[in-house]
């Protein structure tokens, strides 16, 4: 096997095929996409060729400006709470519950199989203030507290979207997480122990730095996820009330799919797809140290 791979036409033949199904359905419609950038129009009122103009109209564009600020509060919120949460379900597991039934596992990770649409309609449910109130107004209209349309008003809706995706999503981290944190030698840990160190100093001293590998592509997983955010937001708000819960991906949609503005939309997908990029590199940049030396 080495020596065929110390060949390079038979490298080349075996990547071939991979590499023409990743041109194909990646780089060419990406490609594509980026001319659109530079057109207005849709097939069928046909494409006109405008330069930079639908740059310039993105960020002179309030409503864009609006989505880019929401999706970046909402990946950066996301990705710290979901990635926090699942890094603490593991170390739960691992030091308390690991020898307990796997049911305790599945028990964690069964919100994140459900379908999006079923978990949107039971926190409208939860959350609902009109006709009836859900069982989150019953509970602080029982406490004394007013009725409060946490779907109607702006501030409580974005938290409202962020509890439903970091319990949707907070399983399949710890899942994710735990398979990192097996991987931690044994005998590093019971040398650790030995040597006095238990609890959080174990954990801070020990496991944290020796986790880090899992939690950067946690991370880098993460950020790119939520900021390509849309079923959830579709399913619970559908981006209201107004446009205060209107990630990019769903402006995007609306303008090429609504309004046919495949052009301007092209360039809302394309400012996504920066982001994404600029998110992972600094994320890569920040944690460039190797720090299980």
């Amino acid at each position: 096997m080495e020596s065929v791979f110390r060949n390079r036409g038979a490298t080349l033949l075996m990547l071939t095929p991979a590499l023409l199904v990743y041109t194909i359905v990646m780089l060419i419609p990406i490609v594509w996409s980026v001319t659109y950038t530079f057109q207005s129009g849709n097939a069928v009122t046909g494409f006109e060729f405008v330069g930079f103009d639908n740059w310039i109209k993105f960020f002179g564009d309030e409503t864009a400006i609006d989505a880019l600020w929401f999706t970046l509060r909402y990946a950066i919120v996301m990705t710290t709470l979901q990635v926090a949460a699942g890094y603490g379900l593991a170390l739960l597991y691992i030091f308390f519950l690991r020898n307990r039934s796997s049911l305790v596992r599945a028990t964690i990770f069964f919100p994140v199989i459900l379908p999006t649409v079923a978990v949107a309609l039971m926190f409208t449910r939860m959350f609902e203030a009109a006709p009836t109130a859900g069982p989150v107004n019953a509970i602080i209209m029982w406490l004394g507290g007013d009725l409060t349309d946490f779907l109607g008003d702006p501030g409580y809706s974005f938290w409202v979207i962020i509890i439903m995706d970091v319990w949707r999503s907070m399983g399949f981290y710890a899942v994710l997480l735990y398979a990192g944190l097996v991987e931690i030698p044994q005998d590093i840990m019971e040398s650790a122990r030995i040597d006095g160190a238990s609890g959080w100093k174990l954990v801070r001293k020990i496991v944290f730095p020796l986790s880090l590998p899992i939690l950067l592509s946690s991370l880098i997983f993460s950020i790119n996820g939520t900021l390509k955010v849309f079923d959830s937001i579709v399913a619970l708000t559908n981006g209201g009330p107004g446009s205060a819960t209107t990630p990019l991906t769903l402006y995007m949609f609306r303008t090429s799919f609504a309004y046919g503005q495949y052009g301007y939309g092209s360039t809302v997908a394309f400012m996504l797809t920066l982001l994404c990029l600029v998110a992972t590199i600094f994320v890569f940049r920040s944690m460039r140290k190797d720090v299980t030396r």
